[in-house]
């Protein structure tokens, strides 16, 4: 008998046409929800709905519990009904057999409760990573968490199981607690308790020094981890968009400086580019994927970037039969 076709996917270079909507939903509606849950499940489905409809709907979101057969695999566990309806050999899937391991880096300093759009850049990283994690529960992919500050505030290992969502949620859902940000410490303690291979996706403003950040993302390289930079900044951040002139303070420090924003807007700004460039620099000597993510960003942008790259991940070896005598061929 032959064994079921391999899907096939599109190449890596889809773009946000490829859910066939051009009405995202807008963040500020999204933060109107007060469920995080809710706002999570709203994104995924609004995403996927329109990329069912779309022509790219061979881009894999296939909400089953069941996976191809590959050679080799415990014919105890084929679905011969699914067979009799698609011609095709399934195996029931199980939890550790993920086709993914994901933490979610979500930074909780308090440079993060800055937010001039009605909604801190915590809101919105908390949407981001609650979107992922609800996203990847659908996929039963395992998905975990990390809440850090200048330390690690909360470690919830990637788990595929019931009621593993919800307890996520309710970590993010805490208030941020944390002062400065320190990404050093908290990088090098995720790199020795995660010690699968999978994905980790850091989500912040990396306001913090570029030179500690680029030694521990490459040490976090160095473990075998694919690593996804979201540089979460607000647009007020980018562009300096004061008019008048103002007593700023440092959200971390509380220290207080008096800014004139027309006759700083320009080095600010010049500041800033560098500060980017140098983490994208790193993240690309690395072989680390960089998003620069406002926080005005659809959120089915992001998630459409986290798919792309889903995509560079190898596929995990599937679990072999001791007895290869009966093997579909």
């Amino acid at each position: 008998m032959a064994t079921a076709a391999t899907p096939q996917r599109p190449a890596a270079n889809i773009g946000p046409e490829a859910t066939g909507r051009g009405d995202y939903i807008s963040p500020a509606a999204l933060m109107a929800i007060k469920s995080l849950e809710l706002r999570a499940r709203t994104i995924v489905e609004d995403f996927c709905n329109g990329l069912h409809r779309s022509p790219y709907h061979g881009f894999s979101v296939e909400f089953t519990e069941y996976r191809q057969y590959s050679p080799g695999d415990d014919l105890r566990y084929l679905d011969w009904r699914l067979y009799a309806r698609t011609d095709r050999y399934y195996v029931k899937r199980f939890e550790d057999e993920t086709n993914l391991r994901c933490h979610l880096l979500v930074d909780t300093s308090r440079s993060m409760t800055f937010g001039s759009m009605g909604y801190t850049k915590a809101d919105y990283a908390k949407t981001l990573a609650a979107t992922l994690a609800y996203f990847l529960s659908t996929q039963r992919d395992a998905a975990g968490l990390v809440r850090f500050d200048e330390r690690i505030d909360e470690f919830i290992p990637a788990r595929c199981r019931t009621g593993h969502l919800r307890r996520i949620m309710v970590a993010l859902e805490k208030p941020e607690q944390g002062q400065s940000t320190d990404l050093s410490q908290p990088l090098e303690q995720v790199a020795e308790q995660v010690t699968k291979r999978g994905m980790l996706v850091l989500i912040s403003d990396l306001l913090a020094d570029v030179s500690q950040l680029d030694t521990r993302l490459g040490y976090l390289r160095a473990r075998g981890h694919e690593v996804v930079v979201f540089h979460t900044l607000d647009p007020a951040e980018l562009e300096l968009d004061f008019d008048q002139p103002a007593l700023f303070e440092d959200a971390e420090s509380g220290r207080q400086l008096y800014v004139d924003p027309v006759t700083a807007k320009k080095q600010y700004q010049r500041n800033l580019q560098d500060h980017v460039e140098r983490v994208q620099a790193s993240c690309e000597k690395h072989g680390i994927t960089y998003h620069r993510l406002p926080t005005d960003t659809p959120m089915e942008e992001a998630l459409l970037n986290f798919l792309q790259d889903r995509q560079h991940q190898a596929p995990r070896p599937v679990r072999r039969s001791g007895n290869q005598g009966g093997k579909v061929a």
